[in-house]
């Protein structure tokens, strides 16, 4: 259903769509949600809050936006996952009553699990819903509007696939792709089987033809999502279905790189390493969840892989790419763990060389069985290894950076990576490797220069690694060489994310200007034009190749 919005005055007093402002917490799935969010309001005719003006020039602290309606995609993995949730929601109420017909939503994990006792507790929320109904949200926000009351719609099971709604990608050079929702695991300690349902997969041919359609926009790079990746095809009974996805994925004309997040270690198979091996776009980068070392707490956990196999994954994984960067997810403190068994963690780890880690404190989740087991590790004990763990892991992260050093990468050049890009005079992307990497830009050239040289979000650009850093690589290889005196003149008392790193190497600044660049410039230059008064085109989730694409 298509609802459209009432207009509200703007600041020349004109009518004007009303504005919306997503806020994404969570993983990748949720940020592909927020993207099918973003175009099912598109599509029923709100604009984006970040493109008018009128509405950033009222923007709060609360992280509104300066929107009409607020929509906050909630995440339900941790344990402050509702105390945060509230805290927002409490700041955002201060800005409700001071902006007549402003509204607030919830959706995500965390709507779908307490539903109507979000606006038990928070009542100037104006609609909830779930991860099984995204499609229903513009419908619900008028519903509110007219009732003058709250709106809450929970499905139990997925209604349409989010993969076939509207979407507003974020990225002009990078997209998401689904290729299943939901999962079959039974993780002691996880509660998102019962808020995302069971694995359901989309056939083969929808998804490449997503690709194709992102690659035709534009887009150079595609990230496969699910929450197992590894167990695609399950759906419709054919083994080797994500080696083969992954390899015709590959092979989508315009498509430079394929990414894939998250597999399980219990279904990795080798195929899927021939695979990576074998298909140029597949890139060696590979997050494989260990969670824990020890195999009494993997067992405990359900996680139907003992620490043997995933090493052995690992060593065949390196063995056809020795290059990969592999990154992984650690949990400290899961009931019944003892010295030994977190010991254990830390071997693996050692052994594992990652390239990094997403370590957490265990957090129980109401209605998982991990929440109920006896054995609860103290929480002081819990921080103590934590702090233990997280010393490793930086220890390591930082050694294998270190190793990167001289080592030419290519990077995808993208927008927000470098929080610190313009105090640095420097640009940040990501390597094959999935390494975020921030290069120098060479004396004299401003990164928003693009007629000069710069290279644009979505661009390529070639340099050298000439420091590793705990948390990234420093590519300052475009000041070495003739400029390097000038470039280390201002060096003395800089911090070390600060100073220019340089090595005995040639200056090396290579910008190769690509299709995904134009789509960003493209998009740059729409964003800032003056809006028509029906709402801009929305690209959909399997739109069709126009022709001569």
């Amino acid at each position: 259903m298509t609802t459209t919005p009432t207009p509200i005055a703007s600041a020349t007093g004109g009518p004007a769509a009303r504005t919306y402002h997503v806020r994404t917490l969570g993983c990748q799935m949720n940020v592909h949600d927020s993207e099918h969010m973003a175009g099912l309001l598109e599509q029923a005719g709100y604009r984006r809050a970040e493109e008018v003006p009128e509405a950033l020039a009222r923007a709060t602290d609360a992280g509104d936006g300066g929107a009409d309606v607020v929509i906050i995609n909630t995440c339900s993995v941790r344990e402050n996952a509702a105390t945060r949730l509230f805290g927002n929601l409490g700041q955002l109420a201060a800005v409700k009553r001071e902006r007549p017909g402003m509204q607030i939503a919830v959706a995500g994990c965390l709507a779908q699990q307490m539903g109507q006792g979000i606006v038990e507790r928070a009542p100037w929320v104006d609609v909830v819903f779930g991860t099984h109904n995204l499609d229903v949200l513009p419908a619900l926000l008028e519903r509110s509007r007219h009732n003058a009351e709250a709106a809450v719609e929970i499905e139990e099971s997925l209604k349409v696939f989010p993969s076939t709604l509207p979407t507003r990608r974020e990225s002009a050079y990078a997209a998401w792709v689904s290729i299943a929702v939901g999962c079959n695991n039974t993780c002691t300690f996880c509660i998102v089987p019962s808020l995302r349902g069971k694995q359901r997969d989309r056939r083969p041919g929808e998804v490449l033809a997503e690709v194709a359609a992102v690659a035709s926009e534009g887009a150079i790079e595609v990230t496969l999502l699910g929450q197992n990746v590894n167990s695609y095809g399950v759906g419709f009974g054919e083994r080797g279905a994500f080696a083969g996805l992954l390899r015709a994925a590959g092979a989508v004309e315009g498509i430079e790189r394929v990414r894939f997040t998250s597999p399980h270690p219990a279904a990795f198979t080798d195929d899927v390493i021939d695979a990576m091996a074998d298909t140029p776009a597949v890139m060696p980068s590979l997050h494989m969840p260990l969670q824990s070392g020890s195999d009494r707490i993997l067992r405990a956990m359900r996680r139907s892989y003992r620490t043997k196999r995933f090493l052995n994954i690992l060593e065949r994984v390196r063995e056809r790419m020795p290059e990969a960067a592999i990154t992984t997810d650690l949990i400290v403190g899961f009931p019944g763990e003892t010295e030994e068994d977190f010991q254990a963690t830390l071997d693996v780890v050692e052994q594992a060389r990652f390239a990094s880690a997403f370590t957490f404190e265990f957090s129980p989740r109401p209605g998982t069985p991990a929440a109920g087991m006896p054995d609860q590790v103290p929480p002081e004990v819990v921080k103590e290894r934590y702090a233990r763990l997280d010393e490793l892991v930086r220890r390591i992260t930082q050694e294998e950076n270190e190793r990167q050093e001289g080592r030419v990468v290519e990077i995808l050049v993208a927008e927000g990576e470098g929080r610190r890009d313009r105090a640095t005079a420097r640009i940040s992307g990501r390597a094959d490797d999935n390494r975020l990497v921030h290069a120098a830009l060479p004396l004299g050239l401003a990164a928003d220069d693009y007629a000069a040289g710069a290279p644009r979000p979505g661009d390529m650009l070639t340099v050298r690694v000439t420091h590793g850093a705990p948390h990234n690589l420093i590519a300052d290889s475009s000041r070495c060489g003739a400029a390097a005196g000038e470039a280390l003149a201002g060096d003395t008392g800089r911090s070390a994310g600060d100073r220019i790193w340089m090595d005995d190497g040639p200056a090396l600044f290579e910008v190769r200007r690509t299709r995904a660049g134009d789509a960003w410039e493209r998009r740059r230059r729409e964003a800032h034009a003056r809006p028509e008064s029906d709402a801009a085109p929305v690209s959909i989730g399997m739109p069709r190749l126009r022709v001569g694409a």
